[in-house]
């Protein structure tokens, strides 16, 4: 949905103090990741599971959805094989609060607003192109939320900020190894289907 004409703006990402932001940003993707891990966890559909690996036949049967010919065939890959939540699923929820872990990003690799704000953008392009694509929701939780906030936070810096740091310093401070952080901001980016502008509108919406 868009944002009614003429709406009022009383929400300034730029001046809004940044701690103050990360902690409304923690409440938000913790409420969304306590209610997911509540639903019941039901098995896939053995009629329409989602393949393992790629193939041109499991590609095939997406590419009646209207969202396939925009897509990139790398995109489409990653959309299609396995839940693409899975990617980012730790074996166990992590022992530092999602609060924390932002505050922690913030000091150590600081930011502009719009770094954080945008991984709400992200997300939500994220699971809209899962749905369109393969009918299967993406799921986020606490097993996989601070995997993906460290790996949206190192595509969005590289692409809102100017200063931004090596991917080395984002790993350590997210408590990942290199490799893996790696992995996962291509895994984003793919997700994504690379497109990664936003507009000032669609930012001040979120």
């Amino acid at each position: 949905s868009s944002p009614p004409p003429h709406a009022p703006s009383t929400f300034s990402i730029h001046e809004y103090p940044s701690q103050d932001l990360l902690r409304l940003l923690a409440a938000l993707l913790k409420q969304i990741a306590d209610a997911n891990d509540a639903l019941p966890k039901s098995p896939a559909s053995p009629s329409s599971p989602l393949p393992t690996q790629a193939s041109w036949t499991s590609l095939e049967r997406y590419s009646h959805t209207s969202i396939w010919p925009t897509l990139t065939t790398a995109s489409r890959i990653s959309l299609t094989t396995s839940p693409p939540s899975l990617s980012f699923h730790a074996r166990n929820v992590p022992s530092i609060t999602l609060e924390s872990y932002l505050l922690r990003i913030l000091k150590y690799c600081p930011t502009t607003n719009e770094v954080f704000v945008s991984l709400l953008v992200y997300f939500d392009r994220m699971a809209k192109l899962s749905r369109e694509t393969t009918g299967r929701d993406f799921i986020i939780d606490n097993f996989n939320i601070h995997r993906l906030v460290i790996a949206g936070v190192t595509v969005a810096s590289k692409f809102f900020s100017d200063v931004f740091y090596t991917n080395s310093r984002y790993a350590k401070v997210g408590g990942l190894p290199h490799a893996e952080l790696n992995q996962l901001e291509l895994h984003f980016l793919l997700l994504n289907d690379f497109r990664l502008m936003i507009s000032p509108d669609e930012m001040q919406f979120y």
